[in-house]
């Protein structure tokens, strides 16, 4: 497959070069991979796309947004090589995507504010989804994503399905008796109940956060920085004060952490 160098490629190049790749005569690697195999790759891409946006690195985000695009050209490629579908069907069913679900951009449907717009999409989702109750759009969210994510989203459509959420002070009640109920699996050693409770625990959790109009996901992320963060702190201050943590015992360690909490 001949291939033709510029100074500046386009889309249908990546396709070219992703196809050249996957030829008798391309790379050992890329030729034996599967969506199965790179399905891990497509996932790690996007929180890398994702963390360019977060530092507001607008070449860090054009070079990610370039890997997240390589994936998606990749599986394109796979598919097209066994005649199912190529890069313009995706754009194709993207496009017409997009268009059925703003009728109040492309056709005379009204809708002022976003809130109007999310409530016509979601009616049009379900249309063209043929779904017809709650339940069957809460099936639809994909077990794929990160739990804290599924499960805001299922709260979420549970909530326009009809099941209005409680307070934050019931909802606190709520956290607080799973959390009793862990106590006692915990106490009682039923080991057998550990995952289910920690689970209804974790999911009552992302319900308040709902509640109280913040995004789980963001909030542990964030939670995550501050424990590295904390971490960081001790090793220093005990680096100061001539202790090695490595040699340190447990209640030691335990003792340095309390401090910097």
């Amino acid at each position: 497959m001949e291939f033709q160098f510029k100074d500046y490629y386009r889309v249908n190049d990546l396709v070219k070069i992703v196809k050249l790749l996957r030829s008798p005569e391309g790379c050992p690697w890329d030729k034996v991979q599967t969506h199965e195999t790179i399905r891990q790759d497509f996932i790690e891409e996007v929180y890398e796309a994702v963390e360019a946006i977060d530092e507001n690195d607008t070449e860090h985000l054009k070079e990610e947004l370039g890997d997240v695009l390589l994936q998606v050209v990749f599986h394109s490629v796979l598919e097209t090589e066994k005649g199912n579908f190529n890069l313009d069907d995706v754009a194709n069913d993207v496009c017409q995507k997009m268009i059925l679900r703003h009728p109040h951009v492309f056709g005379n449907v009204t809708a002022d504010t976003p809130e109007e717009v999310l409530k016509n999409w979601d009616a049009i989702k379900m249309k063209s989804k043929s779904q017809t109750a709650a339940s069957e759009t809460m099936k639809s969210v994909s077990r794929a994503l990160p739990s804290l994510m599924r499960s805001e989203k299922l709260h979420k459509k549970a909530e326009r399905g009809g099941l209005c959420p409680d307070s934050p002070e019931e909802m606190l009640e709520d956290i607080t008796l799973q959390l009793s109920q862990l106590k006692e699996s915990i106490a009682g050693q039923q080991t057998e109940m550990y995952e289910r409770q920690l689970g209804d625990l974790l999911f009552a959790v992302t319900g308040l956060s709902r509640v109280l109009n913040i995004n789980s996901e963001q909030s542990l992320y964030c939670a995550c920085d501050r424990f590295v963060e904390r971490f960081e702190k001790m090793e220093e201050n005990a680096k100061q004060s001539g202790i090695d943590i490595q040699k340190s015992t447990p209640e030691q360690v335990k003792e340095l952490w309390k401090k910097e909490k």
